[in-house]
């Protein structure tokens, strides 16, 4: 299976630029547009978090493909006292959400790593009725 990666500057700008890159190398997979969401929150969380929205900060992407999977690893650079965790916010909150929303569109997630960087993988599968229903490229 191939693997893409990629480090971004850890500028909440730089987001938009990871949905990018996902959606061009994903090009047209049938959890596409899952994993752009995906690589969204995990990258909002390394930056928001962790001293990857420090100055000179980074996160990194990984995209793992084939027909029936998408793993999406993002890796922060660390310094903070907390793991990722899904959280229950109350409804009026605006943030705590996005570990929870990764978790509800993701077969799996993990966390691996230390207070000197962390990196959460989420593997989509591609269910018989999503690949039935995808366009043909």
């Amino acid at each position: 299976m191939p693997t893409h990666g990629r480090t971004f500057p850890g500028d909440p700008q730089q987001l938009s630029a990871a949905r990018r890159w996902t959606r061009a190398t994903l090009n047209g997979h049938p959890r596409s547009e899952d994993a752009e969401l995906i690589v969204t929150e995990l990258g909002t969380n390394a930056v928001t978090h962790t001293a990857s929205g420090d100055g000179a900060g980074t996160f990194q992407i990984r995209l793992t493909v084939s027909e029936q999977t998408v793993t999406i690893a993002v890796t922060d650079r660390g310094r903070t006292k907390t793991g990722p965790e899904v959280q229950h916010p109350p409804l009026d909150a605006t943030h705590g959400r996005g570990l929870g929303l990764v978790a509800a569109l993701a077969d799996s997630v993990t966390v691996e790593g230390n207070d000197f960087g962390r990196t959460v993988t989420a593997e989509l599968r591609v269910h018989a009725t999503l690949r039935d229903s995808a366009p043909c490229s």
